[in-house]
């Protein structure tokens, strides 16, 4: 990652348990740094029209992650560099009138080969997602769509990763399948090679009143007949017993996962919104965004996204795209 200034940190972190202060290695940092020696992926950037979207492709491109083509109307993009006063560069301009249009020719270019992934801009993700979904002239595989936020929460041991929070609404027990399936590839390409999977509810106990405990218990069944490989399941749990070993312990639940898990499956977009939204404005997490399930991965970041998470998102990718150059992963991730 040419030009990258980004050693790993150290950032102090208290446990809410009484226990000392402890010290996480800064998560992103480590993460940047098994970029460092990639050659940068051509990305298509989907309508980069404010300073935030724009900025943080060419910040992407300086860093030697990616190879941007700047998809969307060629004034208004440049107008928006000299206003912010973003260098450019040599980065590749293709003309598009307007959002839509940008969005149909970003995914045309990945068709085409002219690009590797997708990255959203200054648009809408539904109209993003409405081209790539598109059955003609998309990019669908046989997996469903799903969203994964990678997380540096300050008070968590280790990287963790919640889905779906952004494009499942309320998923079925076959979309929860593959929304578990896409999780675990992506960790598993990132070398974590059995990822605990935390399958959340409200309550630790299976009852028909709450359907996704019963979707929980589901999930778990067909790991253990090998329909969902790969990850250790683990559910329903409540979010204490998920992430606290010492709260399992107290209810009498004897799980692998709890107190430890790399990946939280919540039970839908609302509920997975609301606690990544929490984790980053109350406990000072900074979120990551990818969309997987699609030919390329689609890189997916909002506007209150800060630069590190940009470029983390950017760095999940390459390391996906990387991957994908190797067969060390399917296509749908």
């Amino acid at each position: 990652m040419r030009g990258a200034a980004c050693p790993p940190r150290r950032r102090t972190a208290t446990r809410r348990t009484g226990k000392p202060m402890i010290q996480t290695l800064d998560k992103y940092a480590v993460l940047l740094s098994r970029c460092q020696d990639l050659p940068a992926i051509p990305t298509a950037v989907a309508h980069p029209c404010d300073a935030s979207s724009l900025g943080g492709a060419l910040e992407a491109a300086r860093l030697g992650l990616i190879v941007p083509l700047l998809v969307g109307p060629q004034a208004r993009i440049r107008q928006v560099a000299d206003a912010n006063a973003l260098d450019l560069g040599d980065a590749v301009l293709i003309d598009a009138p307007h959002s839509h249009a940008a969005a149909a020719r970003a995914v045309a270019a990945i068709r085409a080969g002219e690009a590797e992934l997708l990255m959203k801009g200054s648009l809408h993700t539904d109209e993003l997602l409405q081209e790539v979904t598109a059955a003609a002239t998309g990019l669908r595989t046989g997996r469903r769509l799903s969203h994964v936020f990678a997380m540096d929460v300050p008070t968590y041991h280790k990287p963790l990763f919640i889905t779906d929070a952004a494009v499942n609404i309320f998923p079925t027990l076959n979309d929860k399948a593959d929304i578990c399936r896409n999780a675990i590839d992506l960790l598993r390409v990132l070398d974590i090679e059995r990822p605990k999977v935390a399958i959340l509810s409200a309550v630790e106990t299976v009852t028909d009143k709450i359907p996704s405990t019963i979707d929980a218990a589901a999930l778990c069944m067909m790991s253990r007949r090998g329909q969902i490989e790969g990850g250790i399941l683990d559910g329903p749990l409540a979010f204490d017993n998920a992430i606290s070993r010492e709260a399992a312990v107290t209810k009498g639940i004897v799980s692998e996962v709890a107190g430890d898990p790399d990946i939280l499956l919540v039970p839908d977009l609302e509920a997975g919104n609301m606690l990544a939204k929490q984790l980053t404005f109350l406990a000072g997490a900074e979120a990551a965004g990818i969309v997987l399930g699609a030919r390329v991965p689609i890189i997916l970041t909002s506007r209150a996204d800060t630069v590190r998470a940009r470029i983390a998102s950017c760095a999940i990718a390459v390391l996906l795209a990387h991957a994908r150059r190797t067969v060390r992963t399917p296509a749908a991730i």
